[in-house]
C-alpha cells in the first residue's frame, strides 16, 4: 500500500504529537537554587537563554554565574525541614 504525501505527514504530526514534553525548571512542585549558596534569589542571566545561546543562570545574592542549578522537589524539601 502506498502511502501519499499528505498521508505521511499526517502520520508523522500524530508521532510527534504522542510525545509528552515536560519541562523540569517550570515544573510547579520543584524549585531551583543556587549550587553555591542555597539561595532561591536565581534567573536566567538574559532573556536569550535558552532560546539562542545555552542556559546560563545568575544568583542575585552571591554572584554565581553557570549553567548549572539544583532543582528539588519541593516535598523533599519541606519532609527535610520537619
Amino acid at each position: 500500500m502506498k502511502c501519499s504525501r499528505m498521508e505521511k505527514i499526517k502520520r508523522f504530526s500524530e508521532f510527534l504529537h504522542s510525545f509528552r514534553w515536560v519541562s523540569l525548571s517550570h515544573s510547579e512542585n520543584r524549585i531551583i537554587i543556587c549550587p553555591r549558596c542555597g539561595s532561591q534569589n536565581i534567573r536566567l542571566s538574559s532573556r536569550f537563554d535558552a532560546w539562542l545561546t545555552p542556559k546560563r543562570y545568575v544568583c542575585n545574592d552571591c554572584g554565581y554565574i553557570g549553567p548549572i542549578i539544583l532543582e528539588i522537589e519541593v516535598d523533599k524539601c519541606k519532609s527535610r525541614r520537619e
